[in-house]
């Protein structure tokens, strides 16, 4: 049963982080809207490795409520459920440019309050299109409960899964990777809370620097209808820079195996993610741009998708062929 908490008229507020109360540990939290699809998966893969999720939903028309309230009385306080009931403005959309930060409907507002739900000392943002890569996000969480991470973000990244015209399941060519240090594990302080840009929300974290750590979830967008653009309201908001990457998907969606991404991975890289791996000062972008792609050179050179995937309970489903 989600928890009850007037969301109509919440307005963030930084003290609303409550630092000094927060239990050493790791909070995943997320925002949900029609996320049914693979939002079982999402939860059942990460949950062990954290120590509670917070699942904030908004707007939903699907079975997600009810998947939620069914894994909340299976997994008790390790899993937290809340309604966040003004209709938020997706990102990318004229209302979100418009929509003050702190106000009721703002997708800004709508990340703080998620946040604010969280009771310990470090977060992550965790989306219901994600599922974990069981042993490299153990090494990932293990490494910032040791205080791995110092005072950096644990940035890690996913691979975008998709079809091919024909059917074929792979990595998607033009975009085989997900999160360029927008997922990350971070420290919760009074002043790490969301702000607002035109385009989406930004996380704000003065003084925290980013360091990539590796390859921790499979991103499945592109496996839903609409290649996961259907809650971005598309129709009302023509211009948004969604749309575009809507309308390329439709034009050229080709797929490739591990092998062949790890073997362009750094042949692709820009100029300056490859002056960042030279070792010349960089933007933390670039250097995790760099660090990402020499992982996924190493760790994805001898593997291919079916043999990773396999025996992987969450992934299965979404691996079989349509059909």
């Amino acid at each position: 049963m989600a928890d009850l908490v007037d969301t109509e008229r919440y307005r963030f507020e930084p003290a609303q982080l409550a630092v000094s109360e927060r239990r050493p540990g790791i909070s995943a939290f997320m925002r949900i809207r029609d996320g049914a699809f693979s939002l079982e998966a999402a939860i059942r893969s990460h949950i062990g490795h954290f120590d509670e999720i917070v699942a904030v939903h908004n707007r939903c028309t699907d079975s997600t409520p009810d998947i939620l309230a069914r894994l909340a009385q299976e997994y008790g306080p390790r899993l937290r459920v809340f309604h966040y009931l003004p209709p938020v403005f997706p990102p990318g959309s004229d209302g979100h440019r418009r929509e003050p930060a702190n106000a009721p409907r703002s997708l800004v507002n709508y990340y703080n309050f998620a946040l604010t739900r969280t009771r310990f000392t470090h977060a992550t943002k965790l989306d219901d299109d994600h599922v974990a890569m069981g042993e490299a996000t153990a090494r990932l969480v293990a490494d910032v409960r040791r205080g791995g991470a110092g005072r950096e973000m644990a940035c890690f990244s996913g691979l975008n899964l998709a079809r091919d015209e024909a059917g074929r399941l792979g990595i998607l060519a033009r975009e085989p990777f997900a999160g360029s240090g927008d997922h990350w594990i971070f420290p919760v302080r009074p002043d790490t809370y969301f702000v607002h840009d035109r385009r989406f929300e930004v996380l704000h974290h003065p003084g925290l620097s980013r360091r990539f750590r590796g390859f921790a979830y499979w991103h499945l967008k592109h496996l839903k209808p609409e290649f996961g653009f259907a809650n971005y309201d598309l129709a009302a908001n023509p211009r948004s820079r969604y749309a575009r990457r809507l309308a390329a998907l439709r034009a050229g969606h080709a797929v490739i195996d591990l092998p062949e991404l790890a073997a362009t991975a750094i042949r692709r890289l820009p100029l300056a993610a490859r002056l960042a791996r030279l070792g010349l000062p960089a933007p933390d972008r670039d250097r995790l741009i760099a660090g990402r792609a020499e992982e996924a050179a190493m760790r994805f050179a001898s593997a291919s998708l079916g043999q990773l995937a396999a025996g992987d309970p969450w992934l299965a489903p979404f691996i079989a062929q349509p059909g």
